[in-house]
């Protein structure tokens, strides 16, 4: 019986991005190769003008060919068109990722040198605990207590810091937020798949910057109830 394999994590030699593994993330591709395709016609069209350039053996025929107000109107209009082609999706989705529409659940997760602390206060009896880097088979990624929340449920992060300043970072998930001393930032995603997603802190945060791992475990609803009867 053949399984999908999914790449929730940094793996030797890849090249490319990790698996989608929530709505935002699949934005974040698609905006990726929306630019991806301009910039592909871009360095065409320069490296042919460069080419044509070399080439031509009379100055005084390039010029005849490519002076003149035509050409500058286009070189400057054609820039223009682009920049505005990549400018309206990417603000499309930067005020999409930004928008948290009726959240099931809030999760706050709290940057330390050098772990993590997350909290889960919707319940009665508030969730708390301490996420530590452990030894595993994942390099520097395995935490010995992870983040448990359902799939398909919109979810509410708030993230700050009790002392510098941390990023909490999930690339699977498209997550990415400063946790800054003082301040509470937020934002909203929902997981679409179960499954283990790895993250770190991604800002230089001290000299154990590189042992503050993120592990989020996402299950269905029926095993989320169970983990927090447990807890």
């Amino acid at each position: 019986m053949l399984s999908t394999i999914y790449a929730d994590m940094p793996t030797s030699w890849a090249i490319g991005f990790q698996d989608l593994g929530s709505p935002t993330f699949y934005g974040l591709l698609e905006l990726h190769d929306h630019i991806l395709f301009y910039l592909v016609i871009i360095l065409v069209l320069v490296s042919w003008f460069l080419i044509r350039g070399m080439l031509m053996n009379n100055a005084i025929v390039y010029t005849h060919h490519f002076h003149g107000h035509l050409i500058e109107f286009l070189w400057t209009l054609a820039p223009a068109i682009i920049l505005g082609a990549i400018a309206i999706p990417s603000f499309r989705l930067l005020y999409l990722m930004d928008e948290i529409v009726e959240p099931e659940l809030t999760v706050k997760a709290v940057g330390n040198q050098w772990y993590w602390s997350y909290e889960y206060t919707d319940y009665a009896d508030p969730i708390q605990f301490d996420s530590f880097l452990v030894e595993g088979p994942v390099r520097q990624l395995n935490v010995d207590n992870y983040m448990v929340l359902p799939v398909d449920t919109s979810v509410r992060l708030l993230v700050t810091s009790t002392d510098v300043i941390h990023s909490f970072a999930v690339p699977s998930l498209g997550i990415k937020l400063d946790a800054l001393p003082g301040r509470l930032n937020s934002v909203g995603f929902m997981i679409s798949r179960p499954g283990v997603f790895y993250g770190q802190c991604s800002e230089l945060c001290g000299y154990l910057h590189a042992f503050m791992p993120i592990g989020i475990k996402a299950v269905s609803m029926d095993q989320y109830f169970t983990w927090l009867a447990a807890n």
